[in-house]
C-alpha cells in the first residue's frame, strides 16, 4: 500500500491562516441555514474593521491636511461598504422556518455586541451616552481606546477650522467621548462651502466623500431592518432589543448631521 503523502501548508494558507479560519465555523445545531449564518456573521466583523481601518487613515490624513489622502481612504471604506450591504442577500436568502430552526442556539447572542461594529460607530462620531457607558462597563480595550481619540467628524471639523472656516468652539473643545450635536452654525460651514464649490474644491470634495460614507451606512442599517422584518416579524430581537421597532428607530439616525441638513437651506 503506497503511503499518503504528508500534508504541506500552502502559504496562501499559511500566511493568512485560512485553515484557522475555517475551523471558527462550528455550528451549535444540525440545522442547514447556521452554518451559513455564522459564515455571514464573520464576513461583516472583518468588513467592519477593514471600514474602521480605512476611515483610521482617513483621520489621520486630515489631521496632517492631506486631503487627497483622505478622500481615497473615504473612498476605499464606501466600496467595502457596498460590499457589507450585499452581506444581508446571503442573509435574506434564508427562509424564516429555517432561520427558527436555529436562532434558539443564540441564546443572547445579538449583533448588537459587537465591538468591531461598536468601533466603527465610534469612529464615525455616534458616542451617544448610554453606548459609551456600556462600552467601559463591558471593558473591551479597542472601544474604550477608540473613545479616547476624536472622532473622524470632529478632525474634519478641526481641519476646516484650520482652513478659516467659523466653527463653533464648542465643538473644537469637547471631551472626544461627547458626541457631536447638530449645531446650526456648522450647517452655515457647510452652506458657505457648497455655494462657492470654486473657491473651496478640497473642502467640497472632502464633504461628498463623507456623506457617501453616511449615506451606505444607512443604506446597510436600512437593508438590516428589512432582513430582520422577514426573519422575525413583529418578534423581540436577541440580547433584550425590540427587534425591528428598535432597527426601525435606529435607522432614523444620521452620521455627520449637518451635511443633510445644510440642503435644505440651499
Amino acid at each position: 500500500m503506497t503511503r499518503a503523502a504528508e500534508y504541506t501548508t500552502p502559504e496562501y494558507v499559511a500566511y493568512a491562516r485560512m485553515d484557522r479560519l475555517h475551523e471558527l465555523a462550528r455550528p451549535r445545531s444540525e440545522a442547514r441555514g447556521e452554518l451559513n449564518f455564522i459564515l455571514i456573521s464573520h464576513v461583516k466583523e472583518l468588513l467592519f474593521r477593514a471600514v474602521t481601518d480605512d476611515l483610521d487613515t482617513a483621520r489621520a490624513a486630515l489631521e496632517g491636511d492631506e486631503v487627497a489622502e483622505a478622500c481615497l481612504a473615504l473612498a476605499r471604506a464606501t466600496r467595502t461598504q457596498r460590499v457589507l450591504v450585499a452581506c444581508w442577500e446571503s442573509m435574506n436568502g434564508m427562509s424564516v422556518d429555517e432561520f427558527v430552526a436555529f436562532r434558539h442556539v443564540l441564546g443572547d447572542a445579538s449583533g448588537v455586541q459587537s465591538f468591531a461594529y461598536r468601533v466603527l460607530e465610534f469612529v464615525l462620531g455616534n458616542r451617544p451616552a448610554h453606548q459609551v457607558e456600556a462600552a467601559h462597563a463591558d471593558g473591551h480595550p479597542l472601544p474604550i481606546a477608540e473613545l479616547a481619540r476624536p472622532s473622524l467628524y470632529d478632525v474634519v471639523l478641526r481641519y476646516l477650522a484650520r482652513q478659516g472656516f467659523s466653527v463653533p468652539a464648542e465643538c473644537l473643545t469637547k471631551s472626544p467621548e461627547r458626541q457631536h450635536e447638530s449645531n446650526p452654525l456648522v450647517e452655515d460651514v457647510w452652506l458657505e462651502i457648497y455655494r462657492h464649490r470654486e473657491r473651496y474644491p478640497q473642502a467640497h470634495r472632502l464633504a461628498e466623500c463623507l456623506l457617501e460614507v453616511a449615506y451606505q451606512f444607512s443604506r446597510w442599517r436600512a437593508t438590516h431592518l428589512l432582513v430582520v422584518e422577514r426573519m422575525l416579524g413583529g418578534k423581540s430581537g436577541t440580547a433584550g432589543t425590540d427587534g425591528a421597532p428598535w432597527l426601525r428607530a435606529v435607522n432614523e439616525h444620521r452620521f455627520f448631521p449637518e451635511l443633510w441638513t445644510f440642503r435644505t437651506r440651499l
